[in-house]
């Protein structure tokens, strides 16, 4: 409202004025003056509404809604013609005229007014936000008080009636936090907030089990020190999210993240390039720049010194670190050289020094980054199959703790591994949000590791307890869902280092939250709740990984214009909506905006299987019927998701069951298209050198539209129009006005 206003009153200020006025323009200026009194009085009545629920505000609040309404209507008064000296009145400033004060005539009457409106409803405002703030906090303390009870519980009966106070508690400060990150303009905090509420969320299970767990064995200490260790873990995030509501920590100091390597070699080669302005930072010879150096090589060594690196990797570092210092060293004498000849310009060998002292920070940079990805890329590739966390499961519940103990150790490093290595890609995040996701990863798996240990230790004390059993299954599926974050981790600092943000664009017939299609009009519209987003959680990020392979492998074609390239391009910005939708953000907002898409996604994959039957036409029999092959394992996928996501459902339950049933098949469908596009890849590069070599200019497409006879009623129905399924979108899109306009 207040961008609006701002923008309104603007132009009502600027507005110039003329000898005569049209009956048209000043009803114009009328009917803006009354938008901005109602628009105005529709906020002060929110406001009212607040201070009437917090007593201890309510007359600073009710005096700032005065002052709003007061603004507001002289506003109105002063853009109707026919006003008279009241709206001057009302600001207390008696025009000076024939007594008709209007926005024409009485100019700062007006610019009062808005000043008076924009000051009042700023305030409105912050009070508002205060006490949002308060109701986090006093949120925090209610779950503080429970969580409390909860620790020192005796009987299950007990347990179960206050744990369920304490789910409602941190539902209700689920959604106070969550609107809050989403209003955080600061990107770093609202990354900061992200990770706490990611710790509140896996932690609110592992209280669960683990409570229950030492309720059934309270003699067992493995069981008490996995218990504390999640109630410990879960107060300091509730912790964290105070800190960054109130923008304060209870030490009283500020929150410093640990100096990257990243921005450590962009500082220092944004100062050595400075040197190029004689007389400005460093008049005197730069030894500050050889030091700031040094201090970066001595950060290289969470690289150099990792038992981890190999020692190619560590040479590769130790040299370009050593060629560093000697461009930096030569700058240094080369500067002071030119500053002894009070050269008035940076003279050759200066400039040579700077692009050589540059280039050896860029190339460190690189390696580093290199080294660090590498590393992640590998670790997560020789634990994807878990076999540390399977075989602990099954020692655990033989009873057999020897093998326990020697799993441990296996888990142990690979925790030091993975640990240590969220260090190091810290160091390359290029970004503060980045880095930040960072620290909670390496934090996550330096918690988790013992967590785990502790709770195989319980089950192989008590291999028999169902509930120890289910209580590492849980601590498990929280490493595992770790290192799935690790993966998207590692792909937004590849998109940030090759210039891209990891941003995809939403797609373009995406439904209007909130607004029913014409095939769902028979199905009601709901939200997942925190039970059903936990569960599809695992199946979004499967759809995350998808969605970013596939962008990776749609980047390694020439034709960037090709039709598969663009339909694979839509599909991966589809999936990836759908993977918001199972965190609970992004533009789909209810299940039938997810039917809807998972509909959109479909009718994308049978164009896409229309194209590539285009494309088989020109192969040979046996490439021809690889890709026919898969191809219709596509197709079938495809309609198998458009069936089902145009059968009206009706209840919570059948609702829930066709989300899962068309994330899955979506993830099915990714899937397929992933494995065809390098064989298209390959066939097209191959068939294009043919061309090429033949010295025809024609494409595939171009040789199929030759080739194939053009019905009639095809022409007109747009099925040849363009190969892109561009009339299927504007349907789409003449669909939506249609939805928005009704």
């Amino acid at each position: 409202m207040r961008t609006t206003n701002d923008a309104v009153i603007t132009t009502l200020i600027n507005h110039k004025d003329k000898p005569k006025k049209s009956e048209r323009t000043l009803a114009a200026i009328h009917r803006v003056g009354q938008a901005v009194s109602v628009a105005v009085g529709r906020f002060v009545a929110v406001g009212e509404a607040i201070a009437t629920e917090n007593q201890e505000l309510k007359e600073e609040m009710g005096q700032a809604c005065f002052e709003a309404r007061r603004a507001g209507d002289a506003i109105a008064q002063l853009t109707d013609a026919s006003a008279t000296t009241a709206a001057a009145i009302v600001m207390a400033t008696p025009a000076q005229t024939d007594g008709r004060a209007t926005v024409f005539s009485d100019r700062t009457a007006m610019v009062k007014a808005a000043r008076l409106l924009l000051s009042s409803v700023t305030k409105v405002l912050v009070l508002a936000d205060r006490i949002v703030i308060k109701q986090i906090i006093a949120s925090r303390n209610k779950v503080l008080v429970t969580l409390d009870h909860l620790e020192r519980v005796s009987t299950f009966q007990d347990f179960v009636h206050i744990f369920s106070q304490f789910g409602n508690e941190m539902v209700e400060f689920a959604h106070l936090t969550g609107d809050r990150q989403n209003d955080l303009k600061d990107e770093n905090k609202r990354a900061r907030m992200a990770a706490a509420r990611a710790v509140l969320e896996k932690c609110t299970m592992m209280l669960l089990t683990a409570s229950k767990t030492c309720l059934r064995h309270p003699d067992c200490e493995s069981a008490r020190i996995n218990k504390d260790a999640v109630f410990q873990r879960m107060r300091c995030a509730l912790e964290q999210v105070i800190e960054i509501v109130t923008e304060a920590r209870s030490s009283g100091e500020t929150r410093v993240l640990p100096a990257s390597l990243y921005n450590g070699i962009k500082d220092f080669k944004s100062r050595v390039e400075s040197l190029r302005e004689v007389g400005g930072l460093y008049p005197s010879p730069p030894q500050s720049l050889v030091g700031q150096l040094e201090a970066l090589v001595e950060r290289t060594e969470d690289f150099t010194d990792s038992a981890y690196t190999s020692h190619e990797q560590r040479q590769a570092i130790l040299g370009l670190c050593q060629v560093a210092r000697q461009h930096a060293q030569q700058l240094a004498q080369a500067w002071g050289e030119a500053q002894a000849a009070q050269d008035q310009e940076v003279t050759e060998e200066v400039e040579v020094c700077i692009i050589k002292t540059c280039q050896s920070a860029c190339d460190l940079r690189r390696e580093l980054h290199k080294v660090a990805v590498s590393r992640a890329a590998d670790l997560l590739r020789l634990h994807g199959e878990q076999l540390p966390l399977r075989a602990l499961k099954v020692s655990g519940g033989e009873g057999n703790l020897e093998a326990v103990g020697e799993f441990t150790r296996t888990l142990t490093e690979q925790k030091e591994q993975l640990v240590e290595t969220c260090r190091l890609l810290g160091h390359v995040s290029g970004t503060e949000p980045l880095e930040i996701t960072c620290v909670h990863a390496e934090e996550t798996f330096h918690v988790i590791g013992p967590q785990i240990i502790s709770a195989s230790q319980t089950l192989a004390l008590h291999p028999s307890s169902k509930i120890a059993k289910e209580n590492l299954e849980v601590f498990c599926e929280a490493w595992e869902s770790q290192l799935c974050d690790m993966a998207l981790l590692l792909r937004e600092i590849n998109d940030v280092t090759e210039g891209r943000r990891g941003d995809k664009k939403p797609y373009l017939s995406l439904p209007r939250p909130g607004k029913p299609t014409a095939n769902l009009k028979t199905t009601k519209a709901v939200k997942l709740d925190a039970e059903e987003q936990t569960s599809m959680a695992k199946l979004g990020v499967e759809l995350r990984l998808l969605s970013s392979d596939m962008d990776g492998e749609l980047d390694k074609w020439e034709e960037q214009e090709h039709e598969v390239v663009r339909h694979g391009q839509s599909l991966a910005s589809m999936a990836y909506s759908m993977y918001l939708f199972t965190r609970g953000e992004g533009l789909l907002k209810t299940t039938l905006d997810l039917f809807h898409q998972a509909e959109v996604l479909s009718e994308e994959g049978i164009q896409l299987c229309s194209s590539l039957s285009n494309f088989s036409i020109q192969l040979v029999e046996e490439e021809k019927t690889a890709l026919t092959t898969e191809m219709e394992k596509l197709l079938a996928l495809c309609q198998q998701l458009q069936t089902g996501a145009k059968t009206p459902v009706q209840g919570k339950t059948a609702t829930f069951q066709t989300v899962d049933s068309s994330i899955q098949t979506s993830r099915a469908i990714m899937a397929a298209v992933l494995s065809l596009l390098p064989l298209c890849n390959k066939l097209n590069r191959k068939y294009k050198s043919e061309r090429n070599s033949l010295g025809s200019p024609q494409g595939w497409r171009e040789r199929q539209d030759a080739t194939t006879p053009v019905r009639e009623d095809d022409s007109a129905n747009g099925k040849n129009s363009n190969g892109f399924g561009v009339r299927a979108l504007g349907e789409h899109m003449a669909g939506m006005n249609l939805l928005e306009s009704k």
